[in-house]
């Protein structure tokens, strides 16, 4: 079941989202998380040592469709565990 309420990562310098690219040709993939302690351990288990160069913020389901829009992003990554990391993508359409 999809959560109400997602949680992204956003650089705290440019703004930028955290993303990822499964291959070179795609805009890329924003990546959410279902719970904030998910966010930070993803942050502080893969990239400790920039961790503090981002923040998390919460976005609700019905608002995501205007950000991958207005971004341009091929869809979601939702991260089901953040320590492997285990990532499920899911292509906007």
């Amino acid at each position: 079941m999809l959560s109400d309420v997602y949680y992204l990562v956003r650089s705290k310098t440019d703004g930028n989202y955290l993303i990822a690219r499964p291959d070179a040709e795609t805009s890329g993939y924003l990546l959410l998380f279902q719970e904030n302690f998910d966010a930070l351990s993803y942050l502080n288990t893969h990239a400790a040592e920039v961790a503090n160069r981002f923040a998390v913020e919460s976005i609700a389901r019905t608002q995501l469709a205007n950000l991958l829009k207005r971004w341009g992003f091929s869809g979601v990554g939702i991260v089901t565990d953040p320590l492997l990391p285990k990532v499920e993508f899911l292509q906007h359409s």
